[in-house]
């Protein structure tokens, strides 16, 4: 195999829409997310489960920090705390239903 080809086999040039190597793609111009809890000082406490509630979804998960906008280090908190409330059975492991 030479050096500085793909997996993709052959010299095929990749197949999308028609003109897309016309125009670029161009990503949209989005407003850079702040963290909630650092802007109004927010303690994160596992007891405060309405507050848990706006990171988690309805499977159970936690919703990661690129979209609802968290630091790295509340981020980290959030997390933490929720294990914590889900110990105690304030939050559910995963929804009811499947």
């Amino acid at each position: 195999m030479e050096a500085g080809r793909g997996h993709g086999g052959g010299g095929a040039k990749r197949r999308g829409r028609p003109g897309d190597d016309k125009m670029p793609f161009r990503r949209r111009m989005q407003r850079r997310k702040i963290c909630r809890f650092c802007a109004e000082r927010i303690p994160i406490d596992y007891k405060d489960v309405r507050l848990l509630g706006n990171f988690i979804t309805e499977r159970g998960k936690l919703i990661p920090s690129r979209i609802t906008g968290n630091c790295a280090r509340h981020q980290r908190e959030l997390t933490t705390a929720a294990k914590r409330a889900r110990n105690v059975a304030l939050l559910p492991f995963s929804s009811s239903t499947v």
